[in-house]
């Protein structure tokens, strides 16, 4: 959402929280602040008022060294270059757009307030009937900056070094330095006061394509700037290889990859002969993209059509690429096949045991009743005793 669109929001929500009070007069709570701004670029006036009964807001502009010539600004005039978005809750809020400014856009703009009954009663002088906030909007012709044409970085000058180059030709006040940026982020180590700026890229891949931007500062205008566009076809640096889960379950498949522009990401199930694409109407699949990422998110998996191999791709102005998952589904009782296992050795050599008992010869049976080996005699015993009671009588 428009952060100007969230702040319109939240007055009008504001005003089912603020209970009836007293009658007052309108005041400012913010008001419209003064810029500086180059050809090309656009400008937003805040104003937020309070009262009671909310008061109404308006919009004017006079020329500079004219404000004897105010005229009132209507959303969508200049060519639909002005927009003006105003939201009546607790407090009154406006905001003022004005987009591909020109140098004939400056001068003094009002932001108008009043909840008099009689605003708007021309026998009435609005001086008296109005309170009023102004701010002066200045102007000035945009630096004229030659840059390098955008680059695709392909498998053709793929290692080989990218130079990109900016040449700040005219300046209508001091130039002071120049930087570089890529995707809103200052570079470290590229500040000069040269008017002819350069960045090289070493080693181009895929993650060193982006917005890059050359920065020139002034000591009495606004900053310039000339976007160069480094491209590359997409490259996907990070999946899932396989996901494993069991029945019931939510399983989460994801991709991110590197390359510029953003690509577009679709998913696709294949089947062994064919892809499936997927999209967000089942119910069950959700799809969810994010400039460099998108993730896929499978609610209560079943085991009969959800495994198999998705596919994640990624497709820009340069080119597409693509990985794929194995997910793989197991059942309700995947968790007890370790003990069922075990258990299953056990039965199995506790019948063995059993079978071979069972089939055992008779004759290897001993019976309690017979005698384990042969039975000593008492011969030897008596011939001794013979011997001892021959020789006593002799």
């Amino acid at each position: 959402m428009h952060p100007n669109a969230a702040m319109l929001a939240m007055v009008l929500l504001g005003n089912l929280a603020v209970p009836f009070a007293s009658a007052q007069n309108a005041g400012f709570v913010k008001s419209p602040m003064s810029e500086t701004k180059l050809t090309g670029d656009t400008f937003e006036l805040y104003c937020d008022v309070v009262g009671n009964p909310t008061p109404e807001i308006q919009w004017w502009y006079a020329e500079i060294n004219r404000a004897d010539s105010f005229k009132q600004l209507w959303d969508g005039a200049r060519k639909r270059r002005v927009t003006i978005n105003t939201a009546y809750g607790a407090n009154g809020v406006s905001v003022l757009v004005i987009t591909r400014l020109t140098l004939e856009d400056s001068g003094t703009y009002e932001c108008r307030a009043s909840n008099d009954p009689r605003r708007n009663d021309r026998r009435q002088n609005p001086a008296i009937t109005w309170i009023r906030a102004q701010a002066t909007i200045s102007v000035l012709q945009k630096p004229k900056i030659n840059a390098s044409d955008q680059i695709i970085l392909s498998a053709e000058v793929s290692g080989k070094p990218v130079t990109l180059q900016c040449n700040l030709t005219t300046a209508y006040t001091p130039h002071k330095e120049s930087f570089w940026m890529k995707n809103g982020l200052e570079i470290a180590n590229t500040r000069t006061d040269q008017m002819n700026t350069a960045y090289r890229i070493t080693k181009p891949r895929a993650d060193d394509s982006g917005e890059y931007m050359c920065v020139f500062t002034f000591d009495m205008a606004p900053n310039a700037n000339a976007t160069i566009e480094v491209k590359a076809k997409p490259d996907i640096t990070g999946h899932k290889r396989s996901e494993n889960k069991n029945e019931g379950e939510n399983a989460t498949m994801y991709c991110k990859s590197v390359g510029y522009p953003h690509p577009t990401w679709t998913w696709r199930k294949g089947d062994g002969t064919s892809y499936t694409e997927i999209d967000n109407s089942t119910g069950r699949f959700f799809i969810t993209n994010r400039d460099n990422y998108t993730e896929l998110y499978i609610l209560n998996l079943d085991i009969n059509t959800d495994p198999g191999v998705y596919e994640c791709n990624a497709t820009n102005v340069i080119g597409n690429t693509a990985e794929t998952t194995i997910l793989r589904v197991r059942s309700h009782l995947a968790p007890l096949w370790p003990f069922l296992g075990v258990l299953a050795e056990i039965i199995i050599l506790v019948v063995i045991i059993v079978v071979y008992e069972k089939r055992k010869r008779p004759d290897d049976i001993i019976d309690d009743d017979e005698p384990v080996g042969p039975m000593k005699t008492n011969s030897t015993n008596n011939h001794k005793d013979k011997n001892i009671r021959q020789r006593n009588t002799k």
